[in-house]
């Protein structure tokens, strides 16, 4: 059984992700998508903020960042261990060590069933802007530090210039659920931080910018593919609210394009459903629910009944 699901957040302004400064000019990272560029955040980003977060649910995890380092850093309690550690479990790993290396640590380690690298459980993509970034830049004033001062990061003012957009973002994930049969309260424990989904990329003193879902579409099914464009909320050309169209329409159609009972949609994008649609999607055998957090822990239950 595989579960394919894609995230769309709610709108707001935001700086996240900053790619290298131009001088003052903080930039965002972005993709070009036809004509035009859009924001995105990295999946090593959100894997990031997920990994703090099953931390805060009081899951062992291996890996941690510094934060007070010169650069980025991290820090490893212990060999892998995705047995013991709940982020090798789902996000893999990659020990690089030469063949002498390997000896030494296969003799420290002791475990039958160590390996240097492992695959990730938890497969994602880019989080990409659903509005193009319009050149739109924030400035703020960096003061000097008066004399005096127990230290000084800078002697003048200074200011800066901010790339900032406004958009709401969606995001694919995918799990393999057979593999994570041996683990399903740390599975359950994924999907809910998945639904609480904060604190993701660089510009956390300024910009707050939640990635969970105003919207979910997941489908439980044994096909090894989505079987849709996972990248899908669109925008009408009449309405504000994003939509799933090509899921949507495609449950509606007479014979219908998918199996009814492998999709969940929750969110805003059941709350902005007309009646009809909803009897209509009810009688496929989708299950709907308003609160896209609530949908994750029916999932979890299906998934692992």
């Amino acid at each position: 059984m595989n579960l394919f699901a894609t995230v769309l957040t709610y709108s707001a302004p935001t700086a996240n992700y900053r790619g290298e400064s131009e001088l003052n000019r903080t930039v965002i990272q972005k993709v070009t998508d036809g004509r035009f560029d859009y924001p995105i955040i990295s999946p090593e980003a959100m894997r990031n903020a997920l990994r703090e977060i099953l931390a805060g649910y009081g899951l062992s995890c291996n890996r941690s960042r510094l934060h007070d380092e010169e650069q980025l850093a991290v820090t490893f309690a212990d060999y892998p261990n995705p047995d013991a550690y709940v982020d090798d479990f789902f996000f893999g790993y990659l020990i690089a060590a030469s063949a002498k290396d390997r000896k030494k640590i296969r003799d420290e380690v002791k475990r039958d069933d160590f390996t240097f690298k492992r695959d990730s459980v938890l497969r994602m993509n880019l989080a990409k802007g659903l509005e193009p970034y319009r050149h739109s830049t924030v400035f703020t004033q960096s003061p000097l530090a008066a004399e005096g001062s127990k230290y000084k990061n800078a002697d003048t003012s200074a200011l800066l210039h901010r790339e900032t957009a406004v958009t709401a973002f969606q995001y694919p994930f995918a799990l393999n659920l057979n593999d994570c049969q041996q683990k399903p309260d740390w599975t359950r424990s994924l999907l809910k931080a998945i639904g609480e989904l904060n604190d993701v990329a660089g510009n956390h003193a300024r910009s707050y910018f939640e990635m969970a879902p105003a919207s979910i579409v997941v489908r439980l099914t044994e096909s090894l593919v989505a079987g849709y464009e996972t990248y899908g909320f669109k925008k009408p050309k009449d309405r504000e609210s994003y939509s799933f169209p090509e899921v949507i329409e495609g449950l509606l159609q007479d014979p219908p394009d998918y199996i009814g009972e492998e999709f969940y949609l929750g969110g805003r994008l059941v709350k902005e459903m007309d009646a009809a649609t909803l009897a209509k999607l009810k009688a496929q055998g989708v299950t709907l629910d308003r609160d896209p957090r609530r949908l994750l822990d029916i999932v979890a239950e299906k998934a692992f009944a």
